[in-house]
């Protein structure tokens, strides 16, 4: 199974070097770090720990994950991360396991079912997540407890949802596309840490607010489009 691991990144020099160290290399074919204007030698870093490092220009999450994507070789399997170490890369095989055996087409790491360091959450980021996944599971019937950044899917799962969101409507764009496809998502349990460095989303209101806004309005937006489209077909 050849595994790609996607990491977007801007001013994460603290934290890369322990990220990249982490990443099980028995497991990981090629580990795409995509950079947007970083200032603090974080590319550098990346570079020299084997990395093959993308710029991206374009401001945006979800931006650079759809350009590591599209920068991938041949994966079966792509895997999301942070460049904060708020997610341990070394639990990758949690998250590779149940698509391995065939379980899942998609795998979510759950920050709030496994252990978590007290304070590397935010109330604010546990209320928003908190209210983000019981709306899912309200309207979706997808059962899930958080929107963690680390996660996994099948490569042609990927390909057929049509992932475009530049913004942090990224979070949720994969889960709720998955599960209106009829995709096996699965959520495992994973461990969080204080990130290394400032947030760029919680440690700031306007983050805050922009990821608040583009997530909940997401899911509000997909969910009504599946309602026009299912009351629309002929009985």
């Amino acid at each position: 199974m050849r595994v790609s691991v996607i990491i977007p990144t801007r001013n994460e020099a603290l934290a890369i070097g322990h990220v990249l160290a982490d990443i099980p290399a028995e497991l990981v074919n090629e580990v795409i770090v995509v950079d947007s204007l970083s200032s603090d030698g974080t590319p550098e870093i990346a570079a020299r720990m084997g990395a093959r490092v993308v710029s991206e220009v374009r401001r945006g999450y979800g931006q650079a994950c759809l350009t590591g994507l599209a920068c991938t070789n041949a994966p079966d399997v792509v895997v999301f991360l942070d460049g904060d170490y708020s997610d341990r890369p070394a639990e990758l095989p949690l998250l590779l396991a149940p698509i391995a055996e065939g379980r899942a087409d998609i795998t979510i790491g759950s920050r709030l079912a496994g252990p978590r360091t007290p304070g590397a959450l935010p109330w604010h980021a546990l209320f928003g997540n908190w209210l983000a996944a019981t709306l899912i599971t309200k309207l979706y019937g997808l059962k899930i407890s958080d929107l963690g950044p680390f996660r996994a899917a099948r490569a042609d799962v990927l390909r057929a949802v049509e992932l475009q969101e530049t913004t942090y409507g990224w979070a949720v764009e994969l889960i709720l596309k998955g599960v209106i496809s009829g995709f096996r998502i699965v959520e495992v349990p994973v461990s969080y840490h204080p990130r290394l460095g400032k947030s760029k989303i919680s440690g700031t209101f306007k983050g805050t607010f922009g990821a608040a806004w583009f997530i909940l309005s997401r899911i509000a937006s997909y969910y009504f489009r599946r309602r026009k489209t299912t009351m629309a077909r002929p009985v």
